[in-house]
């Protein structure tokens, strides 16, 4: 979710300058702030305690503002933890071209939101992110 925000914000600031419609010192001050961010995202996993590819999960599930306010920082963490073991345990094959492997996959992470007590409302945007997520960490959404 965050590397899909920052190349968003880096090809809107691309574009401007492309076109002249920001000048070369605020493309700089543009490109300083993208890096404060990348810094500042960095820290907030160190923070968390997380790996890169858990942080990558736990925003995800985060994503919804709501479903971080209902449940704790520590069970998204958890949450977090067990996603990105679980399809580290996926097959290595491209498991999108599989529809069986996708609808496997997607069981268990509704399987998951709902042992952590994930919102119900929530939890299918919730595990298409994680789907989404769990792609672009494999390499197969690229």
């Amino acid at each position: 979710m965050q590397a899909q925000k920052f190349r968003e914000a880096l090809e809107k600031a691309m574009l401007g300058y492309t076109n002249k419609q920001i000048t070369t010192a605020e493309m700089i001050a543009k490109l300083l702030e993208l890096a404060k961010w990348v810094r500042e995202a960095k820290q907030h996993g160190q923070d968390l305690g997380l790996s890169t590819e858990e942080v990558a999960f736990y925003d995800a599930l985060a994503e919804n503002g709501s479903a971080k306010e209902v449940m704790q920082s520590d069970q998204l963490r958890l949450m977090a933890r067990e996603l990105a073991e679980l399809v580290k345990q996926m097959p290595k094959l491209d498991w999108t071209q599989r529809e069986s492997v996708r609808a496997d996959l997607r069981r268990q992470v509704r399987r998951l939101l709902a042992k952590y007590g994930y919102p119900p409302d929530l939890s299918e945007d919730a595990t298409q992110l994680v789907l989404k997520q769990a792609e672009l960490s494999t390499g197969a959404g690229a």
